[in-house]
């Protein structure tokens, strides 16, 4: 199943990383391996640090690794804790850093982690299986105006707050226990007309992940440290998969590289005032027609990229 796992906007996301051999890279979202694997093969006088939160994968990755090199260290931890995990193996400096914010595919593929909403299982959706909190518990414990505000916030789902009375009036009776379960739930929730552009549980589903992960607590805190952490013509790489991400990441860039407003606009703008960081692409970068077609779960990715320059 994990050789099945197909890297997003890989070649793009290496070349905008400007390895060179002895380049020192983190890649903050491991998975199966796929771009670690890419950055290793590049870097054979220098070293990956890694991190992923999901023993599995550490396992499955760490065989693929050392088929390549021994030059890496793979740290299992939420990327939320970059800087302090790195400086504790005296780290402090790096040439770049890669997000590969997405779920992997043996993720979604395994059926029995519950992060699918097409094959029957319990619900869970734990990246970390450490996790205390799993979609069973947000699913059965949270109430309706909490189910409505993350369906609403993180799904953008318009029919958010039919879905969570739909949620509380069915557990009245018993617990929600399996994703198909809760499918036909949401199902009974959105008219019949809004199920045939897409699966009506695509987003409740995504928004029950980032809650259960809080994926997108982590993503500006992890920015700051690796940006700290950068040497100058460092570079910082971001993958996202949905806009909700890649909001957070642009206004992010767009902060960190604007120009003072008090000396925007002059002739010679003094070094001070200049920002430490670039943009490397204006705009973000999306996979190409050729990759949607071999891998349909790219259609969502943007490629962002930022560089250290002072």
């Amino acid at each position: 199943m994990k050789e099945k796992h197909i890297s997003v906007l890989l070649e793009e996301s290496i070349s905008s990383l400007n390895l060179k051999e002895d380049s020192v890279i983190v890649d903050c979202t491991l998975g199966y391996g796929g771009h670690s694997s890419k950055i290793l093969s590049k870097v054979k006088k220098g070293f990956l640090f890694a991190f992923d939160q999901d023993s599995e994968a550490i396992r499955h990755s760490t065989n693929r690794l050392n088929e390549i090199g021994t030059n890496f260290t793979i740290i299992k931890s939420n990327f939320a804790y970059l800087k302090e995990k790195l400086n504790e193996l005296d780290i402090h400096k790096v040439d770049g850093v890669l997000f590969d914010l997405g779920v992997s595919s043996p993720q979604l593929d395994e059926k029995e982690r519950g992060f699918s909403y097409h094959e029957d299982a319990k619900l869970d959706m734990r990246m970390d299986k450490d996790n205390q909190l799993s979609a069973y518990e947000v699913v059965n414990n949270y109430s309706k105006e909490e189910l409505s505000r993350i369906f609403y916030k993180y799904g953008e789902d318009k029919f958010a707050n039919n879905i969570a009375k739909k949620i509380v009036e069915y557990r009245e009776n018993k617990k929600i226990e399996t994703t198909l379960e809760l499918v036909e739930i949401i199902k009974t929730a959105v008219p019949m007309k809004f199920r045939k552009d897409k699966h009506p549980a695509r987003q409740i589903f995504q928004a029950i992940r980032i809650e259960v992960n809080k994926e997108l607590d982590v993503i500006e805190p992890a920015l700051e440290q690796a940006l700290s952490i950068l040497n100058i013509g460092g570079r910082v790489a971001v993958i996202t998969f949905h806009s909700l991400e890649d909001r957070i990441v642009k206004n992010f860039f767009k902060e960190v590289t604007k120009i003072d407003e008090k000396v925007k606009g002059l002739p010679n703008i003094p070094e001070e005032f200049l920002p430490d960081f670039k943009l490397v692409c204006n705009k973000a970068i999306e996979p190409s027609k050729e990759e949607l077609e071999n891998n349909p779960r790219a259609r969502s990715a943007k490629l962002r990229v930022i560089e250290r320059i002072k």
